[in-house]
């Protein structure tokens, strides 16, 4: 097959692919976007159906196209990818459906790269690496695997009736377990959550999402997570219209909260005695952002309601006080052990030296070590909002400058060498 050369070639049509498109058509990049699957295809899939986005409709998109209907509602799954792909028609970005990428690896003797596709060789001299975070579900090696319940990933999660009937361990507290626990409480089943390190926002407060305090906080571009604080999930919800976090509320609700989950045997589980430390830390940092937006008020003289009942907990549940240190799961009817634990990257088609010891990408602000080769889509790729949907749109107009300031140089070194040809020729 002959091999086909552009000069920019964007691996993942996501939010981030969508952004990088845009951004390299306004600069008259010659590019094409590859995707496996369908544009914003983890969307549609790879989430549980009754899914809303964390932040409403006015925050949560790019600066060039609006949400139809209210700007302050959560948007579902399917309403976050038709976006994305009404965004993409909008500019009419060269997304090829279908089409994988199986393998990158520098040119010999000369710039650029060679891609192997699925349906054939592509040269381009930049390539973006734009296939998001959300890469490889990581299950913890706890529980073995023919141990006598059912284990399933968050990402394979869609809806209770999925699930064998009994009670449910969730695994994870962040934003997928929280919502994924409520709702399993809701449609009546006994559910057991195991709360790990956490930042707890609040949903709202004085009458102004967290979104907009973040931003007028300037807390949306603090450069890197606090020592620490790098893998601490964040609980935060937009489900039922969107309301704070609180895992006390929670119990209160019937769920029984337990500490991180520690070990497996003989069919019960042990969980660490840090249920109690993790919820004040949350309250912590949940209290910490009232202090700010409290002295940002005052300072500003903003004429915003005072919400003095969002400082109130509610009492330490009886699962807080005198906490499960070990559950038999045939005892307790759980039959699932749901792991909403996250992801890892996987980068095995990468055949480039951009990767630390520990399989992470190396890059400044998505600049990799090798030139011509970037990382977009990554939480904190250059500041707290940048696996944010606004956030990764500005990270791709970073990218794409620096793209068309290495083509300028790329264009010199062309000219310079007819020149010298030409000379020569003389």
């Amino acid at each position: 097959m002959p091999v086909e050369t552009i000069d920019t070639l964007v691996i993942g049509a996501g939010q981030a692919g969508v952004a990088m498109s845009e951004h390299l058509g306004r600069e008259g990049v010659p590019h094409i976007v590859l995707e496996k699957s369908r544009i914003a295809e983890r969307w549609r899939t790879g989430r549980w159906d009754s899914l809303v986005a964390n932040g409403p409709a006015w925050h949560d998109r790019f600066p060039g196209l609006e949400f139809d209907g209210d700007g302050e509602a959560f948007p579902a799954k399917d309403e976050m990818a038709d976006y994305f792909e009404r965004y993409a028609a909008k500019f009419g970005a060269p997304i090829r459906c279908g089409v994988e990428a199986t393998r990158v690896q520098r040119l010999e003797g000369r710039s650029g790269f060679r891609v192997e596709t699925s349906a054939g060789v592509i040269e381009a001299r930049n390539v973006v690496s734009a296939t998001g975070p959300f890469q490889t579900p990581v299950i913890p090696h706890v529980v073995p695997q023919d141990a006598p319940v059912t284990q399933l990933h968050s990402a394979d999660y869609r809806n209770p009736e999925q699930l064998p009937e009994g009670a449910v361990l969730v695994v994870g507290a962040g934003s997928s377990g929280a919502q994924i626990a409520d709702e399993l409480n809701r449609a009546g089943r006994k559910v057991y959550l195991s709360v790990g390190p956490h930042g707890r926002p609040p949903r709202t407060y004085r009458g102004r999402d967290y979104c907009w305090w973040l931003g007028v906080l300037g807390l949306w571009d603090i450069p890197a997570p606090a020592p620490g604080t790098e893998h601490v999930t964040i609980a935060v919800s937009g489900a039922q219209g969107g309301r704070t976090v609180e895992f006390r509320q929670l119990a209160a609700e019937g769920i029984t909260l337990v500490g991180r989950t520690e070990s497996y045997a003989d069919g019960r589980l042990s969980f660490e005695d840090d249920l109690a430390r993790n919820i004040r830390r949350g309250d912590t940092d949940y209290l910490a952002m009232l202090d700010q937006a409290d002295a940002y008020v005052t300072r500003n003289g903003l004429d915003l309601p005072e919400e003095p009942e969002a400082r109130q907990m509610l009492p330490d549940p009886d699962c807080m006080i005198d906490p499960l240190r070990e559950l038999d799961l045939d005892e307790a009817g759980v039959k699932t052990i749901l792991w909403a634990t996250g992801y890892a990257l996987d980068y095995g088609w990468l055949d480039l030296d951009v990767l630390d010891e520990n399989g992470r990408p190396q890059h400044e602000r998505g600049v990799s070590p090798e030139r011509g080769f970037y990382f977009l889509g990554l939480p904190w790729l250059s500041r707290r909002g940048s696996s944010f949907i606004w956030g990764v749109w500005h990270d791709a107009r970073y990218i794409a400058d620096q793209i068309v300031i290495q083509r300028s140089y790329s264009t010199y070194d062309d000219e310079a060498r007819r020149a010298t040809t030409a000379r020569a020729a003389e």
